[in-house]
């Protein structure tokens, strides 16, 4: 299974404004364990775009931070599995997914869309 997590390659944790990642690490999970990892570019693609750019490359299940109702729907409309509401290093969020241990909040929002803002 290959899983993508939004990604803040200079701390290493999952980056919280979905809209505007820049990178997502990608994992391939085999009987409950990271086997491989990858750090990948945006592909230029910018929110409604990032999801069915995402399932184009194999991805199942997106885990992501914060992401507001467009997200939401492009997410869903997809057909991407999301695990929204994580913060902290990617991946320990990975090896919490990979044994069926993380546990998102689905009501992780960012409801400012028009405001300049830094997360």
């Amino acid at each position: 299974m290959k899983i993508a997590i939004t990604f803040d390659k200079d701390s290493g944790n999952v980056f919280q404004h979905f809209g505007k990642t820049q990178f997502f690490k990608i994992y391939e999970i085999e009987g409950g364990k990271v086997v491989s990892s990858d750090v990948i570019d945006n592909g230029g693609n910018g929110h409604h775009a990032l999801p069915p750019y995402l399932k184009s490359l194999g991805v199942e299940t997106l885990i992501l931070g914060n992401r507001g109702q467009g997200a939401v729907d492009a997410i869903a409309a997809s057909g991407l599995k999301e695990i929204p509401g994580i913060t902290g290093s990617a991946d320990v969020a990975a090896d919490l997914f990979a044994k069926g241990e993380l546990k998102g909040n689905f009501d992780a929002k960012c409801d400012h869309h028009g405001e300049h803002h830094d997360h």
